[in-house]
């Protein structure tokens, strides 16, 4: 009798692949999407929760619903980040909620500005803080206040509404489209189709997790494409001339991807159809079993970009895309900051809020400034930059002096420019450590150590492994976690990175090997490491090629 060997081979698990798996829901966030829209809470929030508190909130609504409209719980105040990994989502949550308001394309007026400082004086603890996506954060919000602030946003024309949640989030725009002279094209069109006919269907409303979109026709490549799931920038056709590619795939966390091109040439009358095709593929063969495989980036790392640009036009598009060469990148610098011309004669001014973080008062101040001058456009950058359009020439040194007094930066350090941080264990639940203060005040001591430096140098504060900071391609990334001192004590602390970069030479950064940098020793390690960059590096050496190359003592 012949005997078997060998062990049968484990079926695979189904990964929750709507057009391969059905639609049978995986997981928890799955089955509740599923039972309940996430917009389906808005009524119920101005009905119910708003007049009965907090404590009515079923846990569902809260999270994940919620985030649909906007809302997260914040961290309670006395939890320490040692207690991150430990406790849950409920046991981390207090009774108050961060709302994101959208900005897409990064746009706002003197009038919206001043609404949103008005809710932050008024309903956050005069809490705001520029983002990374162009978009405005506040904090301390009380369900109790939440129909009378969407009362006043929407007001003047602003929403919170998919500002969180599996859904398409904020539209990140070049600042100055429209007006740049080195513009390409302007996508501006793009974005509010987009965002006026497609975001809020139903079709887009249940994606495997969050979506992030990127439209810049400028030069500059000004919106990080290489890190989001689908972007847009400017092209040039040889036979068609200026339009779009398309790169896919792109993001950071614990698994960082760069997105890549489909190699394509999109006419800006398309780039509507094409984010609907790729937000379809997410939606239709996304991964929604694991959240944590739930991004564009692993279809695209599993396919391959050829395969993902078939599916794309075989089975979302109306007809196949015109060939191109990849776009170059642009080598230079992507910021807005300082005085700019534009195509029409007039100034564009990039200034810098410290951090991104600013009051509601400051706000107010700031609107107040813009309409002193007769300036009716504002912007955000994915870089926490304000920047001011259509301004007369004699007027740009006295809108600068007036916005430096509000609390700006016209002229920052290239410390203070380039240091940025994401909300921290102040506000977040997945944070291990504190990272807003201590950018806030690293950036004083830095100066007050090194004075100003002679390259740009980006240093980015994660508070955990998330990267919201995009701490794996800045110059000095810090990544929080919770480390143990000699004696044992549980503190905050951060693994570094160094060398990251976006741009022509895009990679990730370099990991000093078995070496910690205690929270309060942050300022200590980045004085050390830039000093020895200096004595060290070659003529005219950026730090991030001194990296690649210096020996591992002149980095801890």
């Amino acid at each position: 009798m012949a005997v078997r060997t060998g062990t049968r081979a484990r079926k695979k698990k189904p990964e929750g692949q709507w057009k391969i798996d059905g639609r049978t829901p995986l997981n928890h966030d799955e089955e509740v999407k599923q039972e309940d829209p996430g917009m389906a809470a808005r009524q119920r929030v101005i009905d119910i929760y708003s007049k009965e508190g907090f404590s009515s909130i079923p846990a569902d609504d809260l999270a994940p619903r919620f985030k649909w409209l906007g809302l997260y719980t914040q961290r309670n105040q006395n939890l320490g980040g040692e207690l991150t990994a430990k406790l849950s989502n409920t046991e981390l949550q207090d009774n108050y909620f961060m709302m994101r308001i959208r900005f897409d394309g990064g746009r706002v007026t003197p009038r919206q500005l001043r609404a949103v400082g008005e809710v932050s004086r008024d309903y956050a603890r005069s809490t705001a803080d520029f983002t990374d996506r162009q978009n405005v954060q506040l904090h301390w919000i009380q369900i109790e206040d939440v129909p009378a602030i969407w009362d006043k946003l929407e007001g003047v024309g602003l929403s919170t509404l998919n500002g969180c949640g599996d859904v398409a989030r904020v539209i990140l725009g070049s600042p100055v489209a429209g007006v740049a002279e080195d513009e390409i094209i302007d996508g501006t069109w793009a974005i509010d189709k987009i965002k006026q006919d497609l975001i809020l269907r139903e079709e887009f409303q249940n994606l495997p997790r969050k979506f992030k979109t990127a439209i810049s026709g400028n030069a500059r490549q000004d919106v990080t494409h290489e890190i989001q799931d689908v972007s847009f920038i400017g092209a040039n056709h040889p036979e068609y001339g200026p339009g779009f590619d398309c790169f896919v795939g792109g993001g950071l966390s614990t698994n960082p991807m760069l997105a890549q091109s489909l190699g394509a040439w999109i006419p800006l009358e398309r780039v509507p159809e094409v984010w609907a095709g790729v937000a379809g593929i997410f939606r239709d063969y996304g991964f929604r079993r694991l959240r944590n495989r739930a991004r564009l980036k692993f279809i695209v790392a599993q396919w391959g970009i050829d395969k993902f640009r078939e599916v794309l036009e075989t089975e979302y598009l109306d007809a196949p895309l015109v060939d191109n060469e990849p776009t170059r990148i642009n080598p230079g610098s992507r910021d807005h900051l300082g005085t700019h011309k534009q195509k029409d004669g007039k100034y564009y001014l990039g200034v810098k809020p410290t951090v991104g973080h600013a009051t509601g008062e400051q706000l107010i101040a700031i609107a107040d400034v813009a309409e002193k001058f007769g300036i009716e456009r504002i912007r955000t950058t994915p870089y926490k930059e304000l920047v001011f359009l259509d301004v007369e020439e004699e007027q740009l040194e006295p809108l600068r002096n007036a916005l430096d007094e509000t609390g700006l930066y016209s002229n920052p350090s290239e410390f203070r420019r380039g240091v940025m941080s994401c909300t921290g264990l102040e506000f977040c639940k997945l944070a291990h450590t504190t990272t807003k203060a201590t950018a806030i005040k690293l950036v004083d001591e830095l100066e007050d150590a090194l004075g100003d430096l002679d390259v740009p140098l980006n240093i980015t504060l994660n508070g955990c492994p998330n990267s919201c900071a995009r701490t794996q391609v800045s110059d000095i990334g810090f990544k929080g976690q919770t480390i143990t001192d000699d004696d044992g004590n549980r503190l905050e602390g951060f693994q570094v990175h160094l060398g990251g970069a976006l741009g022509i030479d895009p990679g990730f950064g370099r990991k000093v090997r078995a070496h910690k940098v205690r929270g309060d020793e942050v300022a200590d390690y980045v004085v050390r490491v830039v000093s020895n960059y200096k004595d060290d590096r070659a003529s005219g050496e950026s730090f991030r090629d001194w990296v690649l190359h210096a020996d591992e003592e002149l980095l801890k």
